[in-house]
């Protein structure tokens, strides 16, 4: 077993600082936090055996780091992630991959350049949580036959108006390229390629700044279709609460309710198909049985992910969340955001760079302004409420 990797942090916003205090409290082993980076402003009090940077580049080059973890604004990934894979390191990237496809493109295409002997993971946590594995247990076992339908209302991102208004860069075309889809759903779309695979077609049913001051999408209904004809349905948004999280699976053995802490299924003694076939009665359906799994917990997330990293590293473990993986989730995005801005389908694999083109041209030619920005930097939320009411 080799010794512990020396680990970089670039970008320390709330999950870079989340991510760094794991390490310092104990709660990943094989790994040293060597390194710190991000402007002058955003670096935390110095500690012994952490060398600080204000310059990715120089910590990159630096040799004082086997292994970096881009917590950085999304933009920002393709050129860091590139950059780091170059010199010999070991990448952990912080989601989504990229901003578009052809970016994530950019970043495989670099790893592949590396022969593969580097390992290149991104931050899906939620694979790890039980809710999940389990249900891609019984799919993949084809305990649940075949998968005739998906429908996942996931609207529980609530954000505010003085979420928004924190950074300047956030739900901006530019700044972050894209609204819900690009930063609190990477992980459901994640979940949703990981479980059913990639859908042929996307229609993205889009508003956007629907309920705030934003630019980008916070409201979006997406309706894919798959190769063997069945259809799916993912619903999110920003902007209800309290927000639900439910997905349902439909199979030939019946349904399959997934919501917090229990897996609900009412299960056909028979599939749906071959009942159907051989029932002599137009009325009658297959004998159900209903099963509850009750799940515990929420599994490691990302505590557990970035000590799957070190063991990679270290061991040769087998990767949770695979880099190369975190394009599809970009794609399903991407194709949302193009269909509701050409208000048609899109067919898969889609025009990576036509959608980079349109996306490009949104972020220079935008005129548009937050409200107030700075009295979120500044003011108690309170007070900040009270200077935004109109």
């Amino acid at each position: 077993m080799k010794e512990n990797i020396r680990l970089g942090i670039v970008g320390l916003g709330n999950m870079g600082r989340a991510h760094r205090q794991n390490i310092i409290d104990g709660k990943v082993t094989g790994i040293d936090l060597s390194a710190v980076c991000d402007i002058p402003k955003g670096l935390p009090d110095q500690r012994d055996g952490e060398t600080q940077f204000t310059d990715v580049g120089a910590m990159i080059s630096s040799g004082e780091i086997d292994a970096i973890h881009i917590c950085t604004p999304h933009p920002s990934h393709r050129d860091i992630g590139v950059q780091a894979l170059k010199a010999g390191l070991h990448v952990l990237m912080e989601k989504p991959l990229a901003v578009h496809k052809s970016d994530c493109q950019a970043l495989i295409d670099a790893y592949e350049a590396t022969g593969r002997d580097k390992i290149f993971a991104a931050m899906f946590n939620q694979r790890t949580d039980p809710h999940y594995k389990i249900l891609k247990e019984k799919i993949d076992s084809g305990e649940t036959g075949k998968v005739r339908r998906i429908h996942w209302s996931v609207t529980d991102w609530f954000r505010t108006e003085y979420y928004y208004a924190l950074g300047g860069w956030r739900a901006t075309w530019k700044g972050e390229g894209g609204g819900v889809l690009l930063n609190q759903c990477p992980h459901n779309l994640d979940l949703f390629q990981w479980l059913f695979g990639m859908p042929e077609q996307v229609t993205g049913f889009l508003n956007f700044g629907r309920y705030h001051q934003i630019e980008v999408e916070d409201d979006a209904t997406l309706y894919f279709r798959y190769p063997d004809g069945k259809n799916a349905t993912f619903i999110t948004s920003t902007g209800e609460a309290p927000g639900v999280n439910r997905l349902e699976v439909i199979a030939e053995r019946g349904t399959l309710t997934v919501e917090e802490g229990v897996i609900r299924w009412v299960r056909n003694e028979t599939e749906a198909a071959i009942f159907s076939e051989t029932a002599e009665s137009g009325f009658t359906k297959p004998e159900t049985t209903e099963i509850e799994i009750p799940i515990d917990g929420r599994g490691g997330q990302h505590i557990e992910i970035l000590q799957n990293f070190a063991d990679a590293i270290r061991n040769g473990a087998a990767l949770i969340s695979p880099a190369i993986e975190g394009i599809h989730s970009v794609e399903l995005a991407n194709a949302a955001l193009l269909s509701a801005w050409s208000g048609a389908t899109i067919n898969l694999p889609m025009d990576a760079e036509k959608y980079a083109d349109i996306l490009n041209d949104k972020a220079e030619s935008s005129t548009f302004r937050k409200k107030d920005i700075q009295a979120a930097a500044t003011a108690s939320p309170e007070d900040f409420a009270k200077s935004n009411k109109t």
